[in-house]
């Protein structure tokens, strides 16, 4: 509740961080399981703190701001291409560089673009955040459930992205159907004064320097994987190579990094962990298993979906992906079955938190940036939306799913 309504006194990491207090301080959740569970999130966490870092500076390099430019300059004021443009750059920044970057980074540039197009911002901003969940399919790196969800599933980093690449593609699809028929009306034809205005300026040149960068950081995502080392060294070597880079050039100062860490933030996530981790010891965890589906077959994996996104719009989609994950491993069932389990729980866990603000991190970061900008977010909206997009996302990309499994050879 504090997430969602947000109010001043009471800042949700302050919320989440008292609630651990309190879970540990009554016994709910003993000291060696409140320390075990924190050791399980920290490397989540880390990735996290390093990958809002390595946007951070990629921005300060002008890599977001040159992506935008083009944006303008390819859509031609034509607010269906500007959507467009938006839904394939919203996707492989979340797929490449995490769907916080995605929400952080790339929705300001999203937003100043249509307003200095004159355009209605509303479906490219939308765009950002349902695609920064929906378009976080594809690789272990592009959310944190995917780390989660990558430790346990048994695949490589090749496997999970060959298996994960049907399920990715149809979740985008959907989200790009129903946004037009959703914003037919803001996709319309600009007026007079907005098709008569200047036209956009050349776009400044691609920072090279910070895209080599971005590559190598992939690379090293995979190295890493194949490694067995959490793959937030390797962001951490990314941001570390920027950072001093940026530091000799007296671009960013370390305050300045240490925001772009979002230390609340943080501590909201390792809260949240240890209070959901209370209450899966105390139940919530047995009463999950009684209700996930066995086998792999395609209701099976649908059932796991769908359940999967209800307790994420309940409880956030990293507690949710902890406990479901947790039940799924203590299933005993095969390990190939486990596999398709697990990847059904990470499609619930990131196309269903599209229907409320609550049910994801990213989703809670992108409403309090707008709300910075003075654009306002309606719920009624919002929920609608989701709405349309999230029963039939989960859907499509769930018998993606059920097909990549057999085409890859792991059912």
């Amino acid at each position: 509740m504090a997430a969602v309504t947000r109010p001043r006194w009471l800042p949700d990491s302050v919320a989440a961080v008292a609630g651990a207090v309190i879970v540990i301080a009554t016994g709910a959740l003993t000291l060696p399981a409140a320390r075990s569970e924190t050791g399980r999130l920290l490397p989540v966490v880390g990735f996290l703190a390093a990958v809002l870092v390595l946007g951070q500076l990629c921005q300060a390099e002008g890599l977001f701001s040159a992506a935008g430019a083009r944006l303008a300059r390819w859509s031609g004021r034509d607010p269906v291409r500007l959507l467009t443009g938006t839904f394939v750059l919203a996707s492989v920044t979340t797929a490449v560089l995490s769907l916080d970057t995605t929400v952080v980074l790339l929705t300001p540039v999203v937003h100043d673009t249509t307003t200095r197009l004159r355009l209605r911002p509303r479906p490219a901003a939308y765009a950002c955040t349902h695609l920064a969940n929906s378009g976080s399919l594809l690789l272990p790196v592009s959310n944190l459930t995917n780390l989660l969800a990558f430790a346990v599933c048994g695949l490589s980093l090749g496997g999970f992205t060959a298996v994960m690449a049907l399920p990715w593609l149809a979740a985008i699809a959907v989200e790009y159907v129903v946004f037009r028929f959703f914003f037919r009306a803001d996709l319309a034809p600009p007026g007079a004064d907005a098709a008569d205005s200047e036209p956009a300026p050349a776009p400044p040149p691609v920072p090279r320097f910070a895209l080599a960068v971005v590559v190598a950081t992939l690379a090293g995502f995979a190295v890493t994987s194949f490694a067995g080392v959490s793959p937030a060294w390797a962001a951490a070597a990314g941001a570390c190579v920027l950072a001093v880079r940026s530091l000799i050039r007296r671009e960013v100062t370390v305050p300045g990094i240490a925001r772009a860490a979002s230390i609340p933030f943080l501590l909201f996530v390792l809260g949240l962990g240890l209070v959901v981790q209370a209450l899966s010891t105390h139940g919530l965890g047995i009463a999950i298993g009684h209700l996930l589906p066995s086998g792999s077959s395609l209701p099976a994996l649908l059932g796991v979906a769908f359940l999967a996104a209800a307790i994420a719009n309940l409880v956030n989609n990293l507690p949710a992906v902890l406990v479901l994950l947790a039940a799924v491993t203590a299933s005993g069932a095969a390990p190939a079955v486990v596999t398709g389990l697990v990847l059904a729980v990470l499609i619930g866990v990131n196309v269903g938190p599209n229907l409320s603000y609550a049910g994801s991190l990213a989703t809670l970061l992108w409403r309090r940036l707008l709300a910075e900008r003075d654009q306002d977010v309606d719920l009624g909206q919002f929920t609608r939306l989701g709405l349309a997009t999230v029963p039939a996302g989960l859907a499509v990309a769930t018998v993606a799913l059920w097909a990549g499994l057999w085409l890859t050879g792991h059912r």
